[in-house]
């Protein structure tokens, strides 16, 4: 499990150097503004973020393989659509 902390945004905005050193090392900071969470700081190569990532892309791959390329140009469809 991620070890997880709240921090104030006045705390957060003094001690950024050694929130960004936790997140680093796994750690999530959730930044908060009146007690409600506005921001998260994380590794960013966390396997979960990187697994989400890629059947993300994946998902995008699928749909673009399934469209069907139009008969329109793109200028013709723009054109189109500013009618």
């Amino acid at each position: 499990m991620i070890e997880e902390k709240e921090v104030g945004t006045f705390e957060a905005k003094n001690k950024l150097s050694s929130l960004l050193d936790e997140a680093a090392r796994g750690k999530r900071i959730w930044i908060t503004k009146r007690g409600k969470r506005v921001a998260l700081l994380s590794s960013g190569t966390s396997e979960v973020s990187s697994g989400s990532t890629r059947s993300l892309c994946g998902e995008f791959r699928q749909i673009r393989g399934a469209a069907k390329p139009g008969s329109k140009s793109l200028k013709e469809l723009i054109e189109e659509g500013r009618r």
